[in-house]
């Protein structure tokens, strides 16, 4: 393992020294938020997509906007209505009588970064089609089939206190998302900030700051991270717990979990640890890794039972005791 550490040091400290002008960029807008803007560029590096969930007025479509601009990549922003249809969003075919012929007009689904805000909001077959599209990475449109520009990241945005005109997602499209985060309120110093900035009229302007070949070349080295066998383990027992709590002393939830998390869990656990240690500049995985990141990508697949919403219990409590509980190598 050393040879490897010393191998990526030097390639770990000058992508540290990329994502910390990122960082600075963002700043620029966002005030806080340091953990949303952190996943969002977790996100980018794991090649995964993301879902944000917070009350309206926190910022989470403007840090997406941000992050977007920091990067030198295409952006496109879907508001999800009701009445939004799928070729509103892949594209269609459209006739050309001069030619009499088919021209395929693309939807913005053709592009890097892809913000779905309000997804709950539109009907489930446009749903479907943004979701067949961050699996597949490609989208077929009549008879053709188009592939998706890389790095393509989604970005979804719900609120969860509008339940009128929502069509909550499935649990097996929700499984999709690599991570899916909780946004909270500022602090008070962060408020003040926020206030003094919006009274000014004056915007700052975000310049783009890393080039999709930058990215690539991130997750190469996030790739090369190493993964020791015993963490290996650990993650795999965290996953299991959730599935056979009493095999891991955890009988209390036994009747608290209809199911646990599927074995996309642990690819996305292992994928996003190895590029938490990169961030923060290791060459290596530690348990603290995987209990870093573990809530964000757990907290949508598991799915809990009427028990445990009668005892208003929450999926963040039930991850927060399995990672109490199972043993750290």
């Amino acid at each position: 393992m050393s040879g490897i550490a010393e191998e990526l040091a030097p390639e770990i400290e000058a992508q540290a020294l990329q994502l910390a002008k990122v960082r600075k960029e963002i700043s620029k807008v966002i005030v806080g938020q340091a953990y949303m803007v952190d996943r969002l560029l977790m996100a980018l590096i794991a090649d995964g997509h993301i879902l944000i969930e917070g009350i309206p007025g926190l910022a989470k479509t403007t840090a997406v906007k941000t992050v977007a601009d920091a990067l030198d990549t295409g952006f496109a922003r879907v508001q999800f209505t009701p009445d939004l249809l799928p070729a509103d969003l892949i594209g269609t075919e459209i006739y050309r009588p001069q030619h009499l012929d088919f021209m395929v007009k693309t939807g913005p689904i053709f592009s890097n970064l892809v913000l779905a805000d309000e997804i709950n909001r539109a009907p489930a077959k446009v749903q479907s089609a943004l979701l067949e599209a961050m699996q597949e990475r490609q989208v077929t449109i009549g008879e053709q089939t188009h592939d998706l520009p890389d790095p393509f990241l989604v970005l979804a945005t719900q609120n969860p206190i509008e339940h009128e005109g929502t069509y909550p997602l499935p649990e097996a499209q929700v499984d999709r998302f690599m991570l899916k985060l909780k946004v909270g309120y500022p602090d008070k110093e962060e408020e003040k900030e926020i206030l003094r900035r919006m009274a000014s009229r004056h915007k700052p302007e975000i310049e783009p700051v890393l080039a999709p070949e930058e990215i690539k070349k991130m997750r190469e080295v996030a790739d090369r991270v190493y993964l020791d066998p015993k963490v290996e383990d650990y993650i795999v027992d965290v996953v299991f717990a959730t599935r056979e709590p009493a095999v891991y002393k955890l009988e209390k939830l036994e009747n608290l979990i209809d199911y646990g998390a599927s074995p996309r869990a642990s690819i996305y656990l292992a994928q996003t640890a190895k590029v938490q240690a990169f961030m923060s500049g290791r060459a290596y995985v530690t348990p603290q890794d995987v209990k870093t990141v573990g809530p964000d990508v757990l907290r949508h697949r598991i799915l809990l039972s009427y028990e445990a919403e009668a005892q208003d219990l929450t999926s963040d409590d039930v991850v927060q005791e399995v990672f109490n509980t199972v043993d750290v190598p």
